[in-house]
This record gives structure tokens, C-alpha cells and sequence, in this order.
């Protein structure tokens, strides 16, 4: 009896810890220097674009340093088309996106940039 009383004490410790931990789900942390306006995910190389992601945001914008949850996107490879306000827009390449994970964009990683 001991043993089961250990298992379920065990248990209430171990338990919340891993539902806070799941949950969360996939995250864009916008480390770019601008406020991101459209964000959008394709397959990498199909150039088949999904909604605009800023969508789920309450502003619909990204600030620096915001992050931002990113829904209906399973884990695997991406390119994003990043949109800011007076209509610039760059592509990331082959983004690596985990399972409840957060993944970043910084200036660095904007390419094909058009105004």
C-alpha cells in the first residue's frame, strides 16, 4: 500500500509539470529590427503560402522581441514570407520548426528582399 501511495504522490508532483510544459505549442520570436505585419509559412521550396500567421496575434502585428504562436503548422521544414508595413517583403529559407518549440527571424536571415 505504501508503494501505490508513493506512485500517486510522485505523480501529483511530476504530472502538472508536464502539462505546463506542452501546450505551448509552436512559436515565432520576431528578432528582426522592425514590427512584422504578414508571416506566412510554405513547405520548403513549394512556394504554397499559408494564412497570414499575425492573425493570431491581438495587434495582428509582431514587435521586436515579440513572439508569436503559429497554428495549423505541423514540425518540419519552411520558408516564410515576411511582410512589414509600406509593403517591404523577404523570404527565409528552409526554416527548421520543432514541435512546441520557439523558432527566430532576424535581419540576417531576410533574403530576396522587394519594397
Amino acid at each position: 500500500m505504501s508503494r501505490a501511495w508513493l506512485v500517486a504522490g510522485v505523480s501529483l508532483i511530476v504530472l502538472p509539470g508536464i502539462a505546463l510544459a506542452q501546450g505551448k505549442g509552436i512559436r515565432l520570436w520576431n528578432l528582426t529590427s522592425a514590427t512584422i505585419s504578414g508571416f506566412q509559412l510554405s513547405p520548403a521550396g513549394k512556394n504554397d503560402w499559408g494564412p497570414n500567421q499575425t492573425l493570431n496575434d491581438k495587434d495582428k502585428e509582431v514587435d521586436h522581441d515579440e513572439r508569436l504562436k503559429i497554428t495549423g503548422v505541423e514540425p518540419g521544414r519552411y520558408d516564410a514570407k515576411v511582410s512589414y508595413r509600406g509593403s517591404k517583403q523577404c523570404l527565409v529559407r528552409d526554416i527548421e520548426i520543432k514541435a512546441d518549440a520557439v523558432f527566430s527571424i532576424s535581419d540576417k536571415d531576410l533574403k530576396d528582399c522587394s519594397k
